[in-house]
């Protein structure tokens, strides 16, 4: 498209008419000032006007128009003042535009030597412009149907990961005995190192669970004499059991850095509805922490 527009470049006044093209009420036009430029009217817009009033009837609404007082003001604030219209003016001052349509038509109506090749110049580069919003358009099609054909693919995606995210929020109902345990199962095996758990009803409910993990387990329950961990005790080695009756709620702490809270004691897993929950709140864990 360049290399079309180059060609049409005036070489005496060093103007290239794609400059002078603009796209007014969703058309492309050109003032009638710099047409009289381009033609070489003597009189400048007055040999316009008159060649468009002697053939009125070839010029419709479609082919040529008047600028409005407010569009006349944004050409000249895009033109950077160096049309001239001021507020207050008589409409009849205001500039007028023409279509491709109307360039061409207008060539037909001048008499001026160069009208002809100034037209084939003009209406060259309307085709090339057109052309190249098109190619645009074309382009920038493409590139949205791309983004959202990978949107979609994105979110399909994000779906599909949102599905084997682990669901931090569970409730179990009276009976569901094995799906409590399971989940209980699942929480501690999320640890790399170290466990603690907190509960003040430890029986062998609980040290059958603990006794399938190789994780180190910190106990916290509150003073009693448990016959069940004295026997669990002389063969595994796996818990350290901490004496503190200051807490009610149930607890378990995965690696230091995942906190989830229990409705139920370990040893009523399932027999009741609770709810095991995950807490996603770094300073209720650090404080807990800080209190254990």
């Amino acid at each position: 498209m360049n290399d079309v527009i180059e060609k049409n470049e005036l070489i005496e006044s060093d103007i290239k008419i794609e400059n002078m093209i603009y796209e007014i009420r969703g058309v492309q036009v050109i003032l009638d000032s710099d047409l009289a430029k381009l033609y070489e009217c003597k009189n400048g817009t007055k040999d316009i006007n008159k060649a468009v009033k002697r053939n009125i009837e070839k010029f419709p609404c479609d082919f040529y128009f008047q600028l409005t007082l407010n569009e006349a003001n944004l050409l000249s604030r895009f033109q950077n003042g160096t049309l001239k219209i001021e507020r207050g003016h008589n409409i009849k001052y205001l500039p007028y535009v023409f279509t491709e349509q109307g360039v061409s038509m207008l060539a037909t109506t001048l008499r001026t030597q160069v009208a002809t090749q100034v037209s084939i110049n003009i209406m060259r580069t309307f085709v090339a412009l057109r052309k190249f919003a098109s190619t645009n358009l074309i382009e920038q099609k493409y590139i949205n149907n791309l983004v959202l054909k990978n949107s979609k693919r994105i979110d399909l995606i994000e779906e599909t990961l949102s599905s084997f995210k682990e669901k931090n929020n569970h409730i179990f109902f009276e009976g569901q005995i094995y799906d409590a345990y399971s989940i209980m199962l699942d929480i501690l095996n999320t640890s790399k190192n170290t466990i603690i758990i907190v509960d003040n009803y430890i029986d062998k409910s609980i040290l059958d669970i603990l006794s399938k993990t190789n994780k180190q387990i910190t106990l916290i329950t509150n003073q009693y004499n448990n016959k069940d961990y004295e026997k669990y005790k002389a063969q595994y080695s796996n818990i350290d059991l901490v004496i503190n009756n200051k807490i009610h709620d149930r607890f378990i702490i995965i690696d230091e850095q995942a906190l989830y809270h229990c409705g139920a004691s370990f040893k009523d897993l399932g027999k009741k509805c609770f709810s095991i929950n995950k807490i996603d709140d770094n300073d209720v864990l650090n404080n807990l922490l800080k209190k254990l």
